[in-house]
């Protein structure tokens, strides 16, 4: 595990951290506000109000000469064929209505349009294109007594039709710019078409009307496609600024975990030797005491107190060591010394290790083991202490004239077993994954006389995961327990045949000439 460097000089940090209280608050206010907002649906069109005229106005700078060349090409065709200078003086007056547009939206680019006055704005640019619109109006009431009715009206509606099409397509973002700029034409239309009862001129009110309609329902459906664009954008935004917050949130917490897994380590490497030094006192001295060595105890309560002084401070030493084996474990600074040992003369070992406490409960152990079995590549010590903390415990909860079973062999992908059966009281099923954890007990340990720390199987599972094994426990109330530790087929070290012995080569003499 990767430690922190630095070193936290306040004594509190480690249970709380007080000098950034006010920071986590205000994070944790920050991701529950984005995460109602994400949560409450779509964004309102206001929200994007501001964005939505900044996308306005580069659309209108990026095409603001497609429409002075198209009023050109239109003014120089109508006075080549209808020979009516009045669309000149049209042309500069929409040229100068549409100059007077551009140079509005540059001063809203140089402005920076706010949220505050993006509805000025709105209104300002919605202006601009009423009076465009009304320079359309001025198009439509164009007439030609000069040149044949009919080709001057389908002049004049495909110069419209286009003109709409072109500020449809480039002015869609501003709401209902479509409108405003060709409402008035369709008055002009109308008015026209009404005083002169022309059939044409009705035919061209209605087709251009329904084309407006249209058009504007197209931009109506693009301005609200290119919002949810906007509002997914944001939404995107603001998931990618939680995931900031929360992983901000989670290196603070990784910091502190780290910062108190080092205070841990000092506090157990510097109180190993601070309580190890007068343990080892007491456990000699009460030792010497109950042995009688200086010379008898005139009153033999005497004795039985040092037995019991000797018995707790080994139970005590016992809890320390395994309280630092579970810490060097969980620190990744448990090393392994691997060398190819034998199961079995460790598992051998072990049960007579455990035999007179088994005996003093009238417990009988029997073995069941496959004599064959190659050597293993594995750390004596951590398998003794493995095997040893489950032959352990299997004495401790079994009754008396109890009976535990032990296997060693073979496994079904050729690694190697041990198995330690009991006829105890068992593990409730609920309480299993409580007894594998780190000082977990079960309602049957709580209640034995002879209740332990709860760490012995926590680094049996730990040891055997270094061993790159599996630790099974099987249990049922009122049956007995099984558990079986495993170690893999890699581990096995295979005996191979010895080699013949070859016959040595006679050994060339060198000749010289």
């Amino acid at each position: 595990m990767h430690m922190s460097t630095g070193v936290s000089t306040s004594t509190d940090k480690i249970i709380v951290d007080r000098s950034r209280s006010h920071r986590n608050k205000a994070v944790s206010k920050a991701v529950r506000q984005t995460r109602e907002r994400l949560q409450s649906g779509h964004a309102s069109n206001s929200s994007f109000d501001r964005d939505v005229l900044d996308m306005y106005v580069a659309s209108v700078l990026q095409g603001a000469t497609i429409m002075p060349l198209f009023v050109v090409i239109i003014t120089a065709l109508g006075v080549y064929f209808t020979q009516n200078t009045q669309l000149i003086f049209w042309a500069l007056l929409t040229l100068t209505c549409h100059a007077g547009n551009i140079l509005l939206a540059r001063r809203a680019r140089r402005q920076e349009i706010t949220s505050e006055s993006a509805r000025k704005w709105h209104r300002l640019l919605l202006s601009g294109q009423f009076l465009i619109g009304c320079c359309w109006a001025v198009f439509a009431l164009q007439g030609c007594d000069t040149c044949e009715p009919s080709s001057f009206i389908l002049y004049k509606g495909a110069t419209l039709l286009i003109a709409l099409s072109v500020t449809a397509m480039s002015n869609f973002m501003l709401t209902p710019a479509v409108l405003a700029a060709f409402s008035p034409a369709v008055l002009a239309l109308a008015a026209k078409s009404g005083l002169s009862r022309d059939l044409l001129e009705i035919s061209l009110t209605g087709l251009f009307t329904t084309t407006l309609v249209f058009f504007n329902y197209i931009s109506d459906r693009l301005f609200k496609s290119n919002l949810r664009i906007l509002s997914y954008q944001s939404e995107k935004d603001d998931l990618i600024a939680e995931l900031e917050v929360a992983k901000s949130m989670s290196d603070e917490a990784r910091r502190r975990a780290e910062e108190a897994n080092l205070a841990k380590s000092r506090f157990l490497a510097s109180m190993s030797h601070e309580l190890r030094t007068p343990l080892n006192a007491i456990l000699g001295f009460s030792e010497v005491m109950s042995a009688e060595v200086m010379g008898p105890l005139a009153n033999p309560t005497y004795k039985e107190y040092a037995g019991d002084i000797h018995r707790s401070g080994q139970h005590l030493l016992d809890l320390i060591n395994e309280i630092l084996d579970l810490s060097r474990i969980e620190a990744g600074k448990y090393e392994l010394s691997e060398e190819a040992i034998s199961l079995l003369d460790i598992t051998e070992d072990c049960i007579g290790m455990v035999q007179l406490r088994a005996r003093a409960k009238n417990i009988a152990i029997s073995d069941q083991f496959e004599r064959q079995l190659p050597a293993i590549w594995a750390d004596e010590k951590s398998m003794r202490q493995v095997v040893l903390n489950l032959l352990s415990n299997a004495v401790k909860f079994t009754p008396q004239g109890g009976e535990i079973h032990v296997k060693v062999g073979w496994t079904a992908g050729g690694g190697q077993y041990i198995s330690i059966k009991d006829n105890g009281p068992g593990i409730p099923e609920e309480e299993i994954p409580v007894v594998l954890s780190a000082f977990g007990q079960g309602s049957i340990a709580i209640k034995s006389a002879e209740q332990g720390t709860g760490l012995g199987l926590p680094i049996v599972q730990a040891i055997l995961a270094k061993h790159d094994g599996q630790f099974l426990l099987k249990s049922k109330l009122r049956e007995g327990t099984e558990v079986i530790a495993i170690l893999p087929a890699k581990r096995v070290l295979q005996s191979l045949p010895a080699v013949e012995e070859a016959h040595a080569v006679a050994r060339k003499r060198k000749s010289f000439a």
